[in-house]
């Protein structure tokens, strides 16, 4: 396993649409792996695949109660609001006032191509629903209320 470089908000590949994965294999194995390695040590909560330059519809997230590998999700339902201070590893030292579902419901796939739905609330619905949006190429900043000064954001 190994880290890999997370790509800044100003780079290109940030702002595309991601294809489905199509072959579960070994090589898609070590990309969910690596995304593991470098998520910890970003010490962030969630990461997708463009911001490590590949461009497949995968993220991984961990809200505290474990890792998850989210492989071409589809958000089938967002219930409720939620104000949410959020950031993101591509854009670090960057935090805005934002509005996310309360509630996600997500289908996806896990490693081996198996399809699950998961229900989602609070911090994971916020996280999930941010890294589906980099899979179709949206940064958070552009869906922001207001962005905060770094003296507001403790």
């Amino acid at each position: 396993m190994a880290t890999r470089t997370i790509l800044t908000d100003n780079d290109p590949v940030l702002h595309k649409v991601c294809k489905p994965v199509e072959t579960f294999d070994k090589r898609l194995w070590q990309l969910l792996d690596d995304m593991a390695d470098t998520l910890k040590k970003a010490n962030g909560v969630g990461l997708a695949a463009p911001q490590v330059g590949v461009l497949r519809r995968v993220f991984i997230m961990d809200t505290g109660d474990g890792l998850k590998e989210c492989i071409n999700p589809t958000i089938l339902e967002r219930r409720g609001v939620q104000e949410c201070t959020e950031g993101c590893l591509s854009s670090p030292g960057e935090y805005g006032i934002i509005h996310r579902p309360a509630v996600v419901k997500l289908q996806a796939q896990n490693r081996h191509g198996k399809f699950f739905i998961v229900t989602l609330e609070e911090l994971a619905a916020q996280c999930a629903d941010h890294e589906n949006d980099h899979l179709d190429g949206i940064l958070f900043k552009s869906k922001v209320d207001r962005m905060l000064s770094p003296d507001e954001y403790i």
